[in-house]
């Protein structure tokens, strides 16, 4: 009756979802609980839990239309994963053979990932060479060869990666973790690489300066000297020099903020180009000479193009990390990157709905819905690196910029905490940097994330123990 009243209560659209997803339901719970035993050893297992997932998966409380779509997919997703799990289980290999595979598979991706970022460094190191020559002289490609280097690492690694992955035969969850990781892997060894590299730059643009200081103080204290000596005066006025005459330091903070923005518009063009090629000219072909082909070209070679929903999310965790990055040596990238982002957003959603199909790997990444949330967190924190190294390490530029004038970039907040802000306000951030504070608040920190993830899983295991006593 309850059931019932229910249902009546459900409107024609949950009814459709509901009846129309019954007949594929109950395939999937015959080929999945076909040989799911009853007793196991004596002990009772889950009695038929696909039966209870076709059964109690639908949610009655649905009553938006795109949520009950919403809901259809995943339960159709979740069943797809459940068969793919039974036949991953019935799987008979030759354990031995699986072994040599990985290994290899891994050492060839690992070669890739070191060739990789070779590449990199090799291509930033003869850019700096070309830097010093005559930039007339040089071509196109010369001139931003890094930008094009790093954009096609980015653009073939990670294909690559997925056919050496074929060799392996993971699981698909596990499949698409392992892909995921070494994606991760690439983008960030060739960001650092990439940084690694244009430090060794700023350190000689650094040498350059320090040269250049001391030739403009020398310069200066000689025209004190032959001035006084000469008036026999001590008011000496200041050089009337033109500044397009005056020698300026090289300005590495303004160099390493163009290479960021070559980086990202490169990155711009290459997506855009990849999709209008990639996906809409290989869509046009399929479409049309699949009537006169000697072969079914959508079910063959080269089919549709595949929306990677995974691989396009961790591409766009990295772009934001870059935009991180590089805000702080060229500021206008936050403005460039919200024009990226909002006509990538029309672009893609133009190229999903023309051109591509729904990827064949049904599995999600994780079960957790914080799994993507967790990976930008990381990627904010190892972008922060570079930044904070950059301003505790480094020395800025003496004659550009909003720091010249200061040995160390931090000097400026010290300045402004002891002149702009109360006494009380600089004693209680002295405070706060004591390390005798510091080292305690992140043992506590660490603490408490230990007693949260404890009591995450206390209350995960009694979710299904409770789950279990319904059932029975």
């Amino acid at each position: 009756l309850m059931a019932g009243h229910h249902l009546t209560q459900l409107g024609s659209m949950e009814l459709a979802h509901l009846t129309g997803a019954l007949p594929c339901r109950q395939h999937y719970g015959i080929k999945v609980t076909a040989n799911i035993p009853f007793w196991v050893m004596g002990q009772r297992k889950e009695n038929l839990p696909s039966v209870w997932k076709m059964f109690t998966s639908w949610d009655y409380l649905i009553g938006n239309p795109e949520t009950a779509d919403n809901k259809y997919a995943s339960i159709t997703t979740s069943f797809k994963e459940s068969i793919v799990d039974e036949q991953e289980n019935q799987k008979d290999e030759n354990i031995h053979l699986r072994r040599f595979l990985r290994v290899l598979a891994n050492f060839l991706i690992i070669s890739c990932l070191g060739g990789s970022g070779y590449l990199i460094y090799f291509v930033v190191k003869r850019s700096q060479e070309f830097a010093q020559s005559n930039k007339q002289n040089l071509s196109w490609f010369e001139k931003n060869e890094v930008e094009f280097v790093m954009s096609l690492l980015g653009l073939v690694c990670p294909p690559l990666f997925e056919t050496i992955a074929e060799l392996e035969d993971y699981h698909p969850r596990i499949a698409l973790k392992w892909q995921l990781g070494r994606i991760f892997a690439l983008f960030l060894g060739n960001l650092y690489t990439f940084l690694f590299a244009l430090f060794d730059e700023v350190t000689a643009k650094l040498e350059s300066e320090k040269v250049i200081k001391n030739s403009t103080e020398w310069n200066l204290s000689q025209y004190y000297a032959n001035y006084s000596s000469f008036f026999n005066t001590t008011d000496v006025p200041l050089p009337n020099v033109h500044p397009a005459d005056v020698i300026r330091g090289p300005c590495w903070e303004t160099a390493v903020g163009i290479e960021f923005v070559k980086l990202i518009v490169s990155d711009i063009q290459v997506t855009y180009l990849t999709i209008l090629v990639g996906d809409f000219a290989r869509a046009v072909i399929v479409r049309f000479l699949n009537y006169c082909w000697c072969w079914d070209l959508e079910a063959g070679f080269p089919s549709y193009g595949e929306f990677d929903i995974s691989g396009n999310v961790l591409g766009l965790i990295f772009n934001q990390g870059m935009i991180w990055m590089g805000a702080f040596y060229a500021p206008g990238l936050v403005g460039l990157n919200v024009l990226r982002l909002l006509s990538s957003m029309y672009y893609q959603c133009w190229a999903v709905m023309c051109c591509n199909v729904p990827h064949e790997r049904v599995f999600k990444a994780s079960r957790s819905n914080n799994f993507y949330m967790g990976l930008l967190l990381l990627v904010l924190f190892l972008s922060l690196l570079p930044v904070v190294y950059t301003i505790m390490t480094l020395s800025p530029s003496f004659d550009c910029g909003p720091f010249s004038g200061q040995e160390k970039m931090y000097d400026i907040i010290m300045q402004t905490i002891e002149q702009d802000l109360p006494a009380f306000v600089g004693n209680i951030f002295v405070y706060a940097t004591n390390p005798g504070l510091i080292i305690p608040a992140v043992l506590l920190m660490v603490l408490a994330i230990y007693y949260l993830n404890a009591v995450s899983k206390a209350y995960k295991q009694a979710n299904i123990d409770l789950k279990k006593k319904m059932q029975m």
